[in-house]
């Protein structure tokens, strides 16, 4: 048995103080944190799992790193402690907040650290506050800056990185890939998990660049994409949270994800997912193989048969538009505008969606001549296009630009969609293209902003982050006034190619992940690749990765593979024959009905001796509610293995109570089991063909 499970929970609150040690507790996980009050100064001196032995810390561990005006301060420095006081937090938490001060430089800091309820995780971040007569420049921020015990064997440290997934050993540096890095000690069968809430590229998680040491925080100033903040007198600031976790008797590093990080993130990470009562299980998008040739006819015949597949949301991508910036309707291809169109879309049972970029223009648009002042500016004050290497089209000869959101654009873009949302019954909006750095660019100056008379940054470092932040407004604004909005922000958004991560998903429900091209068995195959890789980490519900489509010969195993995920198809459902389209509304149904029955696109847990897909071998997922253990939803995929018999056992269920195996869509029973046996034993799978799939629910027997 894992050491997280199954311990008792001690009383709230779960920080206790004595005037020098600051002792955090939830009855699962224990750090203990020293306040120096007669040298002054702060370190956590132990991290302890309940019921282990042995810590996971070298006491004095530093506790944080970053640098005022390029000098290095850590809790070592001579911080007088003015208070520290229990607290409480969104979605359970409980915990404590630390405030230290300092005389030189002038500067007052606030931690706070939050636990949650039968989890081994500590959340914590920093706020800044400068307290004297001159501005300070903040950079090079570890919000955690801990020295793992035990860790001096680089060889008997796996550091796994890229979402958790991938190995490698000694010195690491992560970025924007890493909302969760895993550092594995093989030889004591136990790790430490490090997690980071900033967003997109400016996140920065280490291992051992000195003895022991690993951090999470903002990138460094002599980085790409380097983190700063001017702090005028009597100017706050408040870092991105980071969280660490501890696990003990595995061998397996990812059991401590599909565990307490899954746990975390679904019930205590405050994601959008978890606040939206109904989540989308099937979604068409015109953009593939339309692309920008749309207009009002096509749409309604496209609605028409998207319905009679079982379509549940229905999105218009690019083209509908007048401009770029504008963002008015293209009358020449909407004479009546969206709203008859939207309306249609209604009546056939759909939630309408739209594309849109939120921080482009095209030259020649009015706001584009009219606010010059508003456009992301060069480090020679030349306006540029953050999306791609060059501004100007090469085939259309149309330039456009990037607009930054620190400015009146913010409200500019803000009222075009209020208005979408108000005038048309806009429901699912797709928030694309570059707002920080491009996914496509190999220039990487051309990222961040150094207009000097913008309000929120004085120069391009310090811009990151806020451009970041006020997209993440942008959102929360507007689900303050449209809560039920699905926002699908594209990872050419986060800035990254296939980049998505935690922080985006409090403020986004889905993320635009890929641009698959590959009919199955090659593109069902990376959509589970894809899906595999960023989970259990990042939820599934939130990877919306296109762009399988209707005319695929064998779209049915794409369709098996897309339920990993978010599923959403692409193509011309038009080409279906009446069969076809009665075949796709029996998966969507079953969708729906497996939705209602156990929420399972809340859950994905990898399953039990199948890893990364790979060709010649079997893969597959499961979803399984873990909560309320009813059942979920098991995958199984034979990609050109030999073996055409497998074995699939299955977790997460009750192992007391009787299940019945039953194929979808059609609902064949295959078997019937308790959760023990299932667990133990699993189902038999035959998948005659090479490139196959076979989906799977599990559900609960009365």
């Amino acid at each position: 048995m894992l050491l997280w499970q199954g311990v008792w929970l001690q009383a709230e609150p779960y920080a206790v103080y004595d005037q020098q040690t600051l002792t955090l507790d939830n009855g699962v996980v224990k750090r203990v944190v020293r306040l120096n009050a007669e040298n002054g100064g702060i370190t956590s001196d132990s991290l302890k799992l309940a019921g282990a032995r042995g810590d996971y810390l070298i006491p004095g561990s530093e506790e944080f790193y970053f640098e005022i005006d390029g000098r290095p301060c850590t809790g070592l420095d001579r911080w007088k402690t003015v208070s520290v006081e229990s607290v409480t937090g969104d979605n359970k938490g409980n915990g404590a907040l630390v405030v230290l001060e300092h005389a030189d430089p002038d500067l007052r800091i606030s931690i706070t650290y939050m636990l949650y309820p039968g989890l081994p995780i500590i959340r914590k971040k920093v706020a800044f506050l400068n307290s004297g007569q001159k501005d300070l420049k903040l950079e090079a921020l570890e919000v955690e800056y801990l020295r793992f015990l035990h860790s001096e064997r680089g060889t008997d440290c796996w550091v796994m990185h890229d979402y958790a997934r991938q190995k490698s050993l000694g010195q690491f540096i992560g970025g924007a890939y890493d909302p969760v890095v895993v550092v594995h000690q093989v030889n004591r069968r136990r790790g430490m998990v490090l997690g980071n809430e900033a967003p997109g590229v400016m996140k920065r998680t280490t291992a051992f660049l000195s003895p022991n040491l690993v951090t999470a925080g903002l990138t460094y100033p002599d980085q790409t994409f380097g983190f700063r903040k001017w702090l005028e007198p009597g100017g706050t600031w408040e870092s991105p949270w980071v969280f660490t976790g501890i696990y003990a008797d595995t061998d397996d590093p990812s059991v401590v994800l599909n565990g307490p990080v899954n746990d975390f993130v679904r019930k205590h990470l405050g994601t959008r997912l978890s606040l939206i009562p109904e989540k989308p299980v099937f979604v068409y998008n015109t953009w593939m193989p339309f692309k920008q040739q749309i207009d009002e006819k096509l749409i309604i015949e496209l609605a028409a048969a998207a319905a009679e597949c079982g379509i549940e949301e229905f999105v218009i991508d690019d083209g509908w538009q007048n401009s770029y910036g504008d963002w008015g309707v293209d009358a020449r291809k909407f004479p009546r505008g969206l709203k008859p169109v939207f309306d249609h879309i209604k009546s056939k049972g759909m939630k309408p969606g739209l594309w849109i970029s939120i921080a482009s223009a095209r030259a020649g648009s009015n706001v584009f001549a009219q606010h010059p002042d508003w456009m992301v500016r060069k480090a020679d004050g030349s306006p540029v296009y953050l999306h791609k290497d060059q501004d100007t089209d090469a085939e259309t000869g149309t330039a456009t630009y990037s607009m930054c959101l620190t400015t009146g654009w913010f409200d500019h873009i803000k009222g075009v969609i209020t208005g979408l949302i108000e005038e048309n019954g806009l429901q699912y909006l797709k928030a694309d293209l570059a707002v920080v750095t491009g996914a496509y660019t190999t220039d990487k100056t051309r990222s961040g902003c150094h207009a000097p008379n913008h309000p929120m940054h004085r120069d391009r470092n310090e811009s990151l982050l806020e451009m970041y932040r006020r997209t993440w407004q942008l959102f929360d604004e507007l689900h303050d006034k449209t809560p039920n909005l699905f926002i699908d922000c594209t990872f050419e958004t986060m800035g990254a190619l296939h980049l998505v991560d935690l922080d985006m998903c409090k403020h986004a429900e889905g993320n635009w992940l890929s641009n698959f091209r590959d009919s199955a068995p090659l593109g069902s195959f990376r959509v589970r690749q894809l899906s595999w890789w960023r989970t259990p980490v990042i939820p599934a519900a939130a990877l919306v990765i296109g762009n399988q489509e209707f005319g695929d010969p064998d779209l049915e195993l794409s369709l098996q593979s897309l339920i990993g995920s978010l599923p959403i198809v692409l193509g011309d459902p038009r080409a279906l024959t009446t069969g076809q389209r009665a075949r796709m509304k029996s998966w969507a149904d079953w969708l729906r009905g497996v939705q209602d029955r156990h929420d399972f696109m809340s859950y994905r847990q990898d399953l039990s001796g199948f890893g990364e897909p790979a060709e010649g071998r079997w893969d597959g997922y499961q979803r399984i509610n873990s909560d309320s253990h009813s059942g979920g939803v098991v995958g199984i995929f034979r990609q050109n293995a030999r073996a055409a018999l497998n074995r699939v056992t299955v977790g997460f269920l009750d192992p007391a109570s009787h299940y019945e195996v039953c194929r979808a869509p059609g609902g064949e029973r295959v078997s019937t089991s308790t959760g023990q046996e299932l667990a133990d034993k699993g189902f038999p799978v035959n998948l005659e063909k090479p490139y196959d799939g076979a989906v799977f629910e599990i559900r609960r027997i009365p």
